[in-house]
């Protein structure tokens, strides 16, 4: 796949640790199991080198029958250093909102790294772009890029933009996308795709529903351990960015399960009432989605696929 050079990862990040994780506040997670970086350092090159221990295996992770980890990894770890960079290196204050705009992935197949008998430690050489200031210097957004390598290969990359949001602009920016409707109260879902269908370890882990022949957004366990380890006023982009995955394996009749690539654009908030419609549309290797919520579109985005999806 182009832009993976052939060597890149811990030879080029000598010091990296993966002891121990760094502090779960500072990823905005509540319980440390769910904390996948360790160690992040300024580089020479003026980015950041990252250590990342990925897990064996995940409770929550999509079980596709092979030996690779999750692809919703990367995405996992790109999210975590999109809060930890601006937090420690940037000034951004603790309380402060951190909204995610945009994000990416792609991996390279064959180069993956397979689950061995223990964690898989990962490096990632980060760059920091785009860096907003309000007119105090404080910084109000950014955008990162990653690349991602396990035992000097590389083998995956990652992107996406945050902004950031004291606890007034916040507050601002929630009014002005609220609808000033109150929400309908939901009916039950007509059903729910079976856990094997998704490809997801049991009924908890399942995100979508089926409302009169519509796909919605609606997890079925709203104290999920991984999607929702802390409180949110609104539906996170990680629980998007799975029901889509989940929608396109529905869609598709469970050939499209394992993305290795996707794209997510967060255009507003997605609200948990009413459940917000979900709209795949798979074709060959891809499926493209929309989150709609009444009459606007709050997200949309890709996911790409093998030949032979796994």
């Amino acid at each position: 796949m182009d832009g993976f050079p052939r060597n890149s990862g811990k030879n080029d990040s000598p010091g990296l640790s993966w002891s121990r994780t760094v502090a779960r506040e500072m990823v905005h997670r509540s319980s440390v199991a769910e904390v996948l970086l360790t160690d992040v350092r300024p580089d020479r090159a003026g980015g950041f080198a990252a250590a990342a221990c990925w897990p064996r295996s995940h409770p929550t992770f999509p079980r596709d029958g092979s030996d690779l980890h999750s692809p919703l990894l990367v995405a996992e770890t790109l999210r975590q250093l999109g809060i930890y960079l601006p937090l420690r290196y940037f000034g951004v204050a603790p309380d402060t909102h951190l909204l995610i705009g945009d994000l990416y992935f792609a991996l390279a197949p064959g180069r993956e790294p397979r689950v061995g008998h223990g964690a898989t430690e990962v490096t990632c050489a980060v760059e920091v772009g785009a860096v907003r200031r309000d007119a105090g210097g404080a910084v109000t957004g950014l955008r990162l890029e990653v690349h991602y390598a396990c035992g000097g290969r590389q083998f995956a990359r990652a992107g996406g933009s945050a902004r950031f949001l004291d606890g007034e602009g916040y507050a601002l920016v929630r009014d002005r996308h609220r609808d000033p409707a109150p929400p309908a109260v939901a009916a039950a879902p007509d059903s729910r795709p079976s856990p094997a269908a998704l490809a997801v370890a049991g009924r908890g882990d399942v995100l979508i529903s089926r409302r009169g022949g519509a796909l919605a957004v609606e997890p079925a366990d709203r104290r999920h351990p991984f999607f929702f380890d802390h409180a949110s006023d609104h539906v996170p982009g990680m629980v998007l960015l799975e029901a889509a995955r989940q929608a396109a394996a529905e869609a598709s009749g469970g050939t499209l399960l394992r993305p290795v690539s996707g794209r997510l654009v967060a255009t507003r908030f997605t609200e948990f009432a009413p459940p917000a419609r979900i709209e795949p549309v798979p074709h060959h290797r891809t499926c493209v989605f929309r989150v709609r919520q009444g009459a606007a579109c709050t997200a949309y985005g890709v996911l790409g696929y093998r030949r032979h999806a796994v």
